[in-house]
């Protein structure tokens, strides 16, 4: 019997990321970051995946959840969300935590120090990372 004892803040996560690695910055935007980074809270053994959504005329937010959601991370750690990515990413349990800036490293860091508080809502209105709307 394998008995793998994981913090309430270890496992597998995304971070919403402006590169491809962990010195990265975390990017604000969920569903247009340029790249989602999969990391092992534990191990920092990570995936970075470049976003394809990044220029979608419309549901980027959704598209972008459901690509998250398809790589069986438990958290996703970003600077905003909107309504349509959070419904999305609550409805595949998946607990949904803003305002994370800094490195990539930096913000999985606090993560496993439950220094951030996980939303029930989304933070920005639809949108909000189409290139020249305001937020």
């Amino acid at each position: 019997m394998c008995s793998e004892a994981k913090s309430a803040f270890g496992g597998k996560i995304c971070v919403t990321s402006e590169g491809d690695n962990l010195g990265s910055k975390v990017d604000s935007r969920f569903g247009r970051c340029r790249y989602f980074i999969i990391a092992d809270t534990d191990t920092l053994e990570f995936e970075a995946i470049e976003n394809p959504n990044i220029e979608s005329m419309g549901g980027a937010g959704i598209q972008s959840a459901q690509l998250v959601s398809s790589k069986q991370v438990k958290a996703v750690l970003t600077g905003n969300v909107g309504p349509n990515a959070f419904q999305t990413l609550q409805a595949a349990g998946i607990e949904v935590f803003t305002d994370a800036s800094g490195t990539i490293k930096e913000a999985i860091e606090k993560y496993k120090k439950g220094e951030f508080k996980v939303v029930s809502s989304p933070s920005v209105s639809s949108h909000s990372g189409i290139p020249g709307k305001k937020k």
